[in-house]
C-alpha cells in the first residue's frame, strides 16, 4: 500500500540514529509498517518513541474488547474527518464485529442505531467528549458500572491518542494511495 503525505520523505542514508532506532522499533512492533501517524512522527524520534508505545497500549492493551477500541477510533476518525484513519480502522472495525450500519452512520454524521448497549456507550461517551468536552454526571457513572473504572480511564486514553493520530494525518495529509476518500474534504481558510 503505497502512502501518500506533505512531509519530506526519509531516507535511511539521511535519518540520524534515533530516527533509525524509532523505525526499527515500529517495524518490529505489532504494527510492522508505517502506516497512519508514523510516517510523520519517525521526523522527530522523542515524539514517535512515545507516541508509537502509547498507541500500542491503546490499540493492543487496554480492558476494551477490540471492537471497543475501533469504534471508540473510527467515532474520533468521524469527528475529525481523518481520511487516513478511517482507511485504517473501518476494516478492522468491520472484521472486529462492528455493524456495516453503524460504520457507514459514524461516516456520514448521522445518528447511529446501535445494536449493542456496550457500542451505544462508547459512541455516547466519545460524541459528548468531542462535542462537549465534557461527560456529565450521568453517563460518566453509566460507563463506570458498564465498563469498570480503569477501562473508562483506558477508552478515554484511546479517544486522547487517536485525536493525535488524526490532527497527525489532517496536517501532514497522509493518505493511503489510490483509495477512495471517505470524507468530503473540507474548505480552506
Amino acid at each position: 500500500m503505497k502512502i501518500e503525505s506533505r512531509l519530506s520523505p526519509l531516507q535511511q542514508e539521511h535519518m540520524d540514529a534515533e530516527q533509525r532506532r524509532v523505525l526499527e522499533e515500529i517495524l518490529s512492533g505489532p504494527r510492522g509498517n508505517l502506516d497512519g501517524p508514523f510516517l510523520a512522527w519517525v521526523h522527530s524520534p522523542g515524539l514517535a518513541d512515545h507516541a508509537q508505545r502509547l498507541g500500542a497500549f491503546c490499540r493492543y492493551g487496554t480492558r476494551l474488547p477490540l471492537r471497543l477500541t475501533e469504534l471508540a477510533i473510527l467515532v474520533t476518525a468521524a469527528w475529525w474527518q481523518s481520511q487516513a484513519e478511517w482507511q485504517i480502522h473501518a476494516p478492522i472495525a468491520r472484521e472486529a464485529g462492528v455493524s456495516e450500519t453503524l460504520i457507514e452512520a459514524l461516516r456520514e454524521g448521522r445518528a447511529p442505531d446501535v445494536e449493542h448497549d456496550d457500542e451505544a456507550l462508547v459512541v455516547r461517551l466519545g460524541q459528548a467528549i468531542y462535542r462537549h468536552k465534557r461527560v456529565d454526571d450521568g453517563l460518566y457513572a453509566e460507563a463506570v458500572a458498564a465498563l469498570g473504572e480503569a477501562a473508562v480511564v483506558e477508552l478515554v486514553g484511546v479517544f486522547g491518542y487517536y485525536a493525535l493520530v488524526a490532527m497527525t494525518l489532517n496536517v501532514f495529509e497522509v493518505r493511503r494511495g489510490s483509495e477512495p476518500l471517505p470524507f468530503a474534504e473540507p474548505p480552506q481558510d
